[in-house]
């Protein structure tokens, strides 16, 4: 393909909302010859837009491959569309307004037919419920307001804390509670929004004694949550309450009772800004219409979803779909974090995923500002994973505009209707990259739920696990050194020499041919040095005492210390009674040499007791007391 690329920044890049623009601004760029981008802003393994806040993205990533951004409702910030927009790139805003071109649905509209058709029905004690930090929900409050005010009624606002379940869940334990203490609505509008007279009552509707007798939900999960909760607690719907959401997402049509909803047309939506891109004209601003669609919960009969074999096909398949999701999310766990793992940089879990190709970016740990956790690596990504995309990793280096590699949109460019898709790879301990694969828009799942979220934290776990596996393995060396080494000289201690010296005499039971030699030795001198010279130079002459005799002997037999100037050596293999003989003279004669310590010669002799396995003696501890024997016997001689 040669047209042009188009970035799309989004908290997510998948689901029901994300997914779904996403998906109808790609369809628009591919019937007109161009190609897409999908980048995840919030770090991977979030499971709210709403509750993680506005992600702390800010690297140009992609930038010189791009003709045009397209920014998704709290993706980044706004200094970092004035900073593309200052690079050059046409930055269009969706579901929200900015400095530059913006595409929104008609959000009031809709909502206003909602509320109109509910009165309609007889209501008149009609709330709002959403998540109003967010641009899209504030305009559909606005679309509720506006009508209730102009039929003479008051508005009524509860707020829902996110635009998922959990949010409906809310609003209807406030209801519910309302309802028990048979009280006024605990968030009415504010001041400037004072009622044109009190809500008129009509307690007999429905029995119930809930404040409101219908609401209009700001998001389609919103209104399932308080469904489910409201059924929970006995109410019937829309008997006791009259519901209506926003979105039109798949789900709504499916429940019991069916759910009626103003349908956002999110494929109208993503190829309205595919074509702003194409002819993009700072400051002006788009609007998609939305219709509203009576169903069974705002108390139209019969509107449900006909039962039909299409209809039940469609519900199958999206059950096998997300069974098939499940499965693949329980196989890569095993994959990356399991006990038989593979090297996750190596992307072969990726196989397991509908991705075609995929590769891994890791921020250059070559830079020096990396050389801390937590501070902000550089903006080169080392590319040290390649699936199926031929992108020259282990050791190619990608500056953070030009990743991923063009190599990987060519693994885009096929028939198969596959976009590039991106996510962090970041843990609370380390910000390690980024995944980038080629796969297909996840658009019929709730937001936060697609293979990229899931798989770029798993990813990150698994990569953390390894730092930390690898430092643990360090922290046990360090550990069994310590338990088996002299912390002075570093040669065996006490416990290791032992170990030695048991697997000596094992083998000289095995082989009676076997001999093997303890050679017990006792520095001359050695006190005087440390009371002239001090306990450090004592320590240094210990030093160099280890370091010669682990010079002079073969690299299978055992020096070791037990401590003040004792040291013991092990010799295996000794040929006769007296084949320890040469060994003992040539460490007379090196340890006799003068040493240097601090500028100082100094001279020390040695004593040794030798004992040898003959004749069935080749008890370790029986040995090492007949050489300790023998030292002492040399020394009083001396």
């Amino acid at each position: 393909m040669t047209g042009r690329t188009f970035g799309i920044l989004s908290p997510f890049v998948g689901g029901d909302y994300y997914g779904a623009i996403i998906a109808g601004i790609n369809d628009a760029a591919v019937a007109g010859g161009d190609r897409v981008m999908a980048v995840q802003t919030l770090d991977p393994g979030s499971h709210s837009a709403d509750r993680s806040g506005l992600p702390a993205f800010h690297r140009p990533l992609a930038w010189r491959h791009l003709a045009g951004l397209a920014l998704l409702p709290g993706a980044v910030a706004a200094d970092y569309a004035e900073k593309a927009r200052e690079a050059g790139l046409p930055v269009v805003d969706v579901a929200q307004e900015g400095a530059g071109a913006a595409v929104l649905a008609d959000n009031r509209s809709g909502v206003r037919d909602a509320v109109a058709h509910l009165i309609g029905h007889g209501h008149e004690r009609i709330a709002f419920a959403g998540y109003l930090a967010h641009h899209d929900l504030r305009e559909r409050h606005e679309g509720y307001r506006e009508a209730m005010l102009a039929h003479g009624l008051t508005p009524v606002l509860y707020e829902s804390g996110d635009n998922h379940e959990s949010g409906g869940e809310q609003v209807a334990e406030a209801l519910l509670h309302q309802a028990l203490l048979h009280q006024a609505p605990l968030h009415q509008t504010p001041l400037r929004e004072a009622p044109l007279r009190e809500a008129r009552g009509d307690e007999a509707r429905g029995g119930s004694g809930m404040p409101v007798t219908a609401i209009v939900v700001g998001t389609d999960r919103n209104a399932i949550g308080l469904i489910n909760r409201l059924a929970a607690a006995g109410l019937s719907l829309p008997r006791d309450m009259a519901v209506v959401g926003f979105d039109d997402i798949a789900d709504a049509a499916y429940l019991k009772p069916a759910l009626s909803t103003v349908r956002q047309p999110l494929d109208q939506i993503g190829s309205m800004v595919y074509q702003r891109l194409c002819s993009f004209a700072s400051g002006q601003v788009d609007r998609v219409s939305t219709v509203f669609v009576p169903r069974e919960s705002c108390g139209c009969p019969g509107r449900g979803l006909p039962v039909s074999e299409p209809h039940t096909r469609a519900l199958f398949g999206e059950v096998q779909y997300l069974q098939s999701t499940l499965n693949i999310q329980y196989e890569l766990g095993i994959a990356l974090l399991g006990a038989e793992a593979a090297d996750p940089r190596s992307l072969e879990w990726l196989g397991l995923t509908p991705a075609v190709a995929g590769c891994l970016g890791l921020w250059d740990p070559s830079s020096p500002e990396e050389q801390e956790p937590g501070q902000r690596p550089s903006d080169n990504l080392a590319l040290v994973g390649d699936y199926r995309a031929s992108v020259g990793a282990p050791d190619r280096r990608v500056p953070v505009d030009a990743f991923p590699p063009p190599e990987l949109f060519a693994a885009a460019d096929g028939p198969a209707g596959d976009i590039v898709l991106i996510a962090p790879v970041r843990s609370r301990a380390r910000d390690w990259g980024m995944l980038a694969a080629v796969g297909r828009i996840q658009s019929t799942t709730p937001p936060g739920r697609e293979m990229m979220n899931h798989s770029g934290s798993l990813l990150a776990k698994a990569l953390d696990y390894q730092v930390t596996m690898a430092a643990l393995r360090e922290q046990e060396e360090r550990l069994r050194t310590a338990a088996l080494r002299d912390h002075l000289t570093g040669l065996p201690n006490r416990l290791l020499l032992e170990d030695r010296l048991t697997q000596a005499g094992l083998r000289a039971t095995r082989d009676p041919d076997y001999r093997f030699a303890v050679l017990l030795l006792d520095l001359n001198g050695f006190k005087a040095v440390n009371d002239t010279l001090g306990h450090a130079a004592g320590d240094q002459l210990l030093i160099k005492v280890a370091g010669r005799l682990t010079r002079l002997l073969r690299r299978t037999d055992t020096v070791a210390r037990l401590g003040g100037d004792e040291f013991v050596v092990l010799i295996g293999g000794v040929n006769g009674t007296d084949g320890h003989e040469t060994v003992r003279k040539a460490i007379q004669t090196t340890l006799a040499e003068p040493f240097t310590i601090d500028g100082k010669e100094v001279t020390v002799g040695v004593s040794i007791g030798v004992a040898v396995s003959a004749d069935g003696a080749t008890d370790p501890d029986r040995l090492l007391r007949e050489a300790d024997a023998a030292m002492y016997r040399e020394k009083s001689r001396r």
